[in-house]
């Protein structure tokens, strides 16, 4: 009998803790974002008091509004001619000062690998067969170029880590890229998360060898293919 309540406390203890334990870390991780953000620019902000149940409190988070408020003012000078030529000028001059620019320049790439306006984005989350034939990655479509040969090939990036980048670089044929369907978001989610959160179910059959016009007319979607290919049987 005894054992048997222990073994029920003790299962009973253990759900609450499954289901406390994340609004704990959530709770405390934007415990620490908000007063980290707030700390930045709350000192030089005025103080606003409200008067609330005969007690004057102050009023929290006027430093958070003010660093949204510069990122926004930040975002509207850099995308005009005169802020694009500052963000350049800076970026020559923190590229140039030692020991600064190798911590400067592996920020940018990662940077300018998630943002959608630049060359050097991630352009298409694809799966491929890496190491091994018959076992699939999911990598991130980079580029494409022609080799010596005037064979198209693409560069798919299968990250290991995102910071730092690390993982490996695979120069590939169209033809043995198979879309994913997931979105960048959600496929660096696939893999920040170690596969925990995925699509209920993927959109490609990842079985093996696919005829040669399946796997072309899948590729239509990804925008790469050229007329050479589109032209062939």
């Amino acid at each position: 009998m005894i054992k048997k309540t222990f073994r029920h406390l003790r299962k009973k203890i253990l759900a609450g803790i499954l289901v406390i334990l994340p609004l704990g870390i959530t709770f405390l991780v934007l415990q620490f974002v908000f007063n980290m953000l707030d700390n930045i620019l709350g000192p030089i902000m005025p103080e606003v008091k409200v008067y609330l149940f005969n007690r004057n409190f102050l009023l929290p988070g006027l430093g958070i509004l003010a660093f949204f408020l510069l990122l926004y003012l930040i975002g509207i000078i850099t995308t005009n001619v005169m802020g694009r030529k500052l963000v350049s000028w800076g970026d020559r001059l923190f590229t140039n000062i030692p020991v600064v620019k190798n911590i400067y320049s592996s920020s940018k790439q990662l940077t300018d690998a998630f943002s959608s306006a630049r060359k050097g984005s991630f352009r298409q989350a694809v799966f491929v067969e890496f190491p091994q034939e018959g076992n699939f990655v999911l990598g991130f479509v980079t580029n494409e170029l022609t080799d010596l040969d005037q064979q198209t090939k693409v560069t798919v990036f299968v990250p290991t880590a995102f910071v730092p980048p690390q993982g490996f670089l695979i120069f590939l044929p169209k033809e043995k890229i198979l879309p994913s369907h997931m979105t960048i978001e959600e496929a660096i989610k696939s893999i920040m998360s170690v596969g925990i959160v995925t699509p209920h179910s993927l959109l490609v059959a990842l079985s093996g060898a696919k005829p040669e016009r399946e796997i072309i007319e899948n590729l239509k979607g990804m925008g790469y293919l050229n007329s050479k290919i589109e032209g062939g049987p």
